[in-house]
């Protein structure tokens, strides 16, 4: 019995080792970009793990053990990654820069393991089409892209106009599926007759008739009314009294 722990702990950290460096040397794109063929290696790599990990004459007992095993390993890496800068580089990667200053960076590229058409289509995701607009593109270590547009190709905000905005803050839901959010409703300093009111202008004699009803900080509210086949309509923005 003895041994079968010591065999799976063995067989385990071991793998688990394998698995940390085979996964930094496939590269942060594969997080991002997976598509079908890659999942279906990713299973497949995970039933291998599993068949050479568990001793199939003791399944069970080996299986907990590597289940536990690898649950103590996680942690463990994590905690060593937030404590040792080196080791979370060697663990999670870092960031990459694969455009600057409109430049793209192709020995970087190499590194990710990045085609050029690969690097347009993120930039599109990001609503850039030209290379030249970019200041900075940065990989994450998920996988992801940053992008920093040069300062002449940022939209313009009210804040360049020097125009005073109003932050709506968070919607509060108010009605769900014809119920009442009492609490949500009471933390706005409102109570069902303003609300009653509010429906009223737009119709709605009763809440049941409300697929979602959402309040935001300046007392606006968005209303969604069920329609007579429980289909989601159109809903309005409406500011109340």
């Amino acid at each position: 019995m003895g041994n079968i722990f010591l065999s799976t702990i063995l067989k385990g950290i071991g793998i688990y080792v394998l698995a940390l460096f085979l996964t930094r040397r496939i590269g942060t794109k594969l997080i991002s970009q997976m598509n079908f063929f890659d999942f279906i290696m990713g299973v497949s790599m995970g039933s291998l793990v599993t068949n050479a990990i568990i001793d199939k004459q003791f399944a069970t007992l080996s299986g907990t053990t590597a289940l536990i095993l690898f649950a103590i390993l996680t942690v463990f890496t994590g905690y060593l990654s937030l404590k040792n800068i080196t080791i979370r580089k060697l663990i999670n990667s870092e960031p990459i820069t694969l455009i600057e200053n409109g430049t793209i960076v192709d020995e970087n590229m190499r590194k990710v393991k990045l085609t050029i058409n690969e690097l347009k289509m993120k930039l599109r995701e990001k609503d850039t089409f030209n290379v030249a607009d970019v200041e900075f593109a940065i990989m994450e270590t998920d996988g992801k892209l940053s992008v920093l547009p040069k300062p002449d190709k940022k939209p313009l905000t009210p804040y360049h106009m020097n125009i005073q905005t109003t932050s709506s803050g968070f919607e509060k839901d108010i009605i769900i599926d014809g119920t009442i959010m009492e609490e949500n409703l009471t933390s706005a300093g409102l109570d069902k007759e303003w609300l009653t009111s509010e429906l009223n202008k737009q119709n709605i004699k009763d809440c049941s008739e409300v697929f979602y009803a959402g309040l935001d900080n300046t007392k606006k509210l968005y209303i969604s009314k069920i329609n007579s086949t429980n289909k989601e309509t159109q809903g309005k923005s409406i500011p109340s009294i």
